[in-house]
């Protein structure tokens, strides 16, 4: 399993063909890592050995795929927490050694998954040389989206700051990377296609999540939502029921008998996210469906004015950055 990942894909053409996948240089070693993960600090175990590096990588989404060596034993330090990154080692080939808790360390070994949020702890590895992983670089924000989006709260450092394996053997989360990375395309030289590749995208983050939680201890589904009060609830129910209607936050609060103010500290400490933030993502999720069941003649102007947009432009902007795609695109692909 994944001993072809970002070799070649599902139809056995070759992938990144063409491009630079191996180097001997520390120079191109270090500018692959700094775009790929974060910029990081690297050196060889060995004075003046040079890498013998795999170096490919490849975006679904927000998600940037990598297979990767170094070829040579290296340690990796000073993650850069700015970077906002979560990483996911996943070993194919040999041993690397990653933090735990306290000074605890631990060396994965083929079929291993390890996790670490880089924007919320620090983050080292030692690797053995004789190693191959495909790692996933996920941005914190993404992860916190979903979260929200299917648990209807964010979780705190108390799950972020874990670092932990959370697979092992032949796991479920290993066979999702499996025909993750066998739908990529060579002709594209990623899926090609934007509906697929959203859907692929969301269901690795929920299953990164979910594994990350149960194997930390963290009970998700009766979490921050269960200890929500009630008025958080009832907004909630509320936004989602008129969200085409675009409710002033004041209006939800008043109806509910409290202020804005509270019903604002309520969500950010419940949900980790502000009632504006939730209302927000619950149009753009409702534009989004409807283009994705637009009838032939529908347009995105009058799609999006009957749910209550005004300023397209800033529009277009959030829905990008939600869904990685405009609403055009979303609309054309619904079409094919």
């Amino acid at each position: 399993m994944l001993q072809t990942a970002l070799l070649e894909d599902g139809r056995g053409e070759e992938l990144l063909r063409g491009k630079l996948n191996d180097t001997r240089e520390w120079s191109v070693v270090n500018d692959f890592c700094n775009r790929t993960y974060m910029p990081l600090s690297t050196r060889p175990l060995t004075r003046g050995m040079d890498p013998d590096a795999t170096i490919r990588m490849v975006k679904v989404g927000g998600i940037t795929f990598s297979r990767f060596c170094f070829g040579t034993p290296t340690r990796a330090d000073d993650f850069d927490p700015d970077s906002g990154n979560i990483i996911v080692v996943n070993t194919l080939r040999g041993s690397v050694r990653h933090p735990l808790i306290g000074n605890d360390a631990v060396d994965t070994r083929p079929g291993d998954s390890y996790v670490v949020d880089c924007s919320r702890t620090n983050y080292w590895n030692i690797a053995d040389g004789g190693d191959l992983q495909l790692n996933l670089t996920i941005p914190h924000t993404l992860m916190e989206e979903t979260a929200a989006r299917w648990y209807g709260f964010v979780p705190g450092d108390d799950l972020w700051q874990k670092r932990l394996i959370f697979g092992a053997g032949q796991s479920a989360w290993l066979s999702l990377l499996d025909y993750a990375t066998r739908s990529l395309d060579a002709r594209f030289d990623g899926i090609g296609n934007p509906i697929i590749e959203r859907r692929i995208e969301e269901t690795l983050c929920l299953e990164l999540l979910r594994g990350w939680a149960d194997t930390a201890g963290l009970n998700l589904e009766t979490g921050a939502r269960a200890a929500a009060p009630r008025y958080v609830r009832e907004a909630e129910r509320m936004m989602i029921e008129r969200a085409v209607e675009a409710p002033s936050i004041t209006e939800i609060a008043a109806q509910l008998g409290v202020s804005a103010r509270s019903l604002s500290e309520g969500f950010r400490r419940f949900r980790g996210i502000s009632p504006h933030e939730f209302l927000k993502s619950q149009r753009l999720d409702g534009l989004r469906q409807a283009l994705l069941r637009a009838r032939p003649g529908d347009t995105v102007t009058a799609l999006a004015g009957a749910r209550g947009y005004v300023n397209l432009g800033a529009m277009t902007a959030a829905y990008r950055k939600r869904f990685g795609e405009s609403p055009a695109q979303t609309l054309r692909s619904a079409r094919r």
